[in-house]
């Protein structure tokens, strides 16, 4: 009894054996071939569970999901003016066909990326063998990624990839050239910032000799103006004196003299030497002849 207890369980474990042998998952982040004796038997693309003949059939997964092929250092290119940019640049690609990215390259992706990097440093050596620094740099970038994606996607497409992106991250200078273009571009700005001054300069005297001279104008006009004035107040006071006087001649006379009797006796320390018999003391004169007659 014990002896055939014991051929029963070796005998399930064995089934259970060869049943998860005979089983195997494909996720949906991978694609996978089933071989055959070496042989490619079946490709398969969608996810699920799959049965296989033990021994004689095995499976190998591949990536669905994009890739990144990003280059450890900048290349080195040359554009239409013979002159040495870096160019840093990333690609993005996946597996679409997973029998032939086998049969091309063993299913290795090393060498996947190998002859990626290959085609799109050759073609961006040749597109930028077409244009100018400053079209690499900011000119025509976009236009550049779009036709290196396009034809690195021709030639991947040929190992079962599918080139989704190339960009390019950063174009630079070669440190040695770049120092020369900033001692250029530093002199260059130098000379523009001392003929900014220069005619800054020129144009504010202009502007100093222009605000001058309309102050010389505006003074002028402004003395001219003032002297008419003061003429013409003057002749319209000459005038009233004229007729006040000639309305009554003995009043203005008295009024004049005491004008210059206030201004003669402003001051006590003021000191007057005049005959007494002087016009001056006309009307003084007069007060006290009527003053006596009043006290008679």
């Amino acid at each position: 009894m014990k002896p055939n207890l014991n051929a029963l369980s070796i005998g399930v474990a064995a089934l259970v054996g060869l049943l998860s042998a005979s089983i195997f998952t494909v996720d949906q982040r991978q694609s996978a071939i089933v071989f055959q004796l070496g042989e490619v038997r079946d490709v398969i693309t969608e996810p699920g569970l799959y049965f296989k003949v033990p021994l004689i059939q095995n499976v190998r997964y591949f990536e669905k999901r994009i890739l990144t092929l990003d280059s450890a250092e900048p290349e080195r290119f040359i554009t239409s003016e013979k002159k040495n940019v870096l160019v840093d640049s990333f690609v993005k690609w996946r597996i679409i066909d997973p029998k032939l990215y086998y049969i091309s390259v063993g299913g290795d992706e090393s060498r996947a990326k190998t002859r990626l990097s290959q085609t799109v440093n050759a073609g961006l050596r040749e597109e930028f063998g077409k244009r100018t620094v400053h079209d690499v740099v900011s000119g025509e970038r976009d236009q550049i990624m779009e036709q290196m994606r396009e034809k690195a996607d021709q030639d991947a497409r040929k190992i079962g990839v599918q080139i989704v992106d190339v960009r390019v991250k950063r174009v630079d200078l070669p440190l040695e050239v770049s120092e020369s273009v900033y001692r250029r571009m530093e002199a260059e700005r130098k000379r523009v910032a001392n003929e900014l001054r220069s005619q800054g300069s020129a144009e504010a005297e202009k502007i100093r000799a222009d605000a001058d001279r309309q102050r010389e104008v505006i003074v002028a006009e402004a003395y001219r103006d003032a002297q008419k004035i003061k003429g013409e107040g003057d002749a319209k006071a000459a005038a009233i004196y004229a007729q006040a006087f000639s309305a009554n001649p003995e009043f203005y006379s008295f009024y004049r003299s005491l004008e210059a009797y206030s201004a003669s006796f402003k001051n006590k320390n003021d000191v007057l030497v005049v005959e007494p018999n002087s016009d001056f003391f006309k009307y003084m004169k007069s007060v006290g002849r009527g003053g006596d007659k009043a006290r008679k």
